[in-house]
């Protein structure tokens, strides 16, 4: 009762699998990073852009209608 299950799995260190994972990731180079980030940037101000004129145009129609 309670008890868990017991594998014959060598121990590692948790810094060695740090250190593992790690060396997998692959870091952008400069250009990638800055095309990246322009999208990104742009995509935000779009976004904003567009919440911007819902959030007036909601606003615009609630006072149409609360001024009847």
């Amino acid at each position: 009762m309670g008890d868990s299950a017991k594998t014959n799995a060598p121990k590692t260190s948790a810094w060695k699998n740090i250190k593992t994972e790690f060396g997998k990731i692959i870091w952008p180079d400069k250009n990638d990073l800055l095309k990246q980030s322009v999208a990104v940037l742009s995509i935000s101000i779009v976004v904003g852009l567009i919440i911007t004129f819902l959030d007036t145009l909601i606003q615009y129609g609630i006072n149409f209608l609360t001024a009847l």
